[in-house]
């Protein structure tokens, strides 16, 4: 899916510049820092949406012997 972003004139030279001294191309940089940001972005929210859970109560926090207690069967 074609996508275009403006870039800083800094951010667009690193990218040039590390495009040439590694030999691929820019958008496959761009494409692993896209999926690599995007990944932290869903870690982050993910456990923001944890911790708004447990702050309503809404979720328990078991110690570590509930925890193991709870894998035996």
């Amino acid at each position: 899916m074609p996508t275009s972003v403006r870039l800083s004139s800094e951010i667009e030279e690193r990218l040039a510049v590390l495009a040439v001294k590694t030999g691929r191309s820019k958008a496959y940089y761009l494409r692993e820092i896209i999926e690599q940001g995007l990944e932290d972005v869903e870690d982050y929210y993910l456990a923001a949406e944890a911790m708004e859970r447990l702050r309503r109560g809404e979720d328990k926090i078991l110690s570590h012997e509930e925890f193991w207690r709870g894998m035996e069967a």
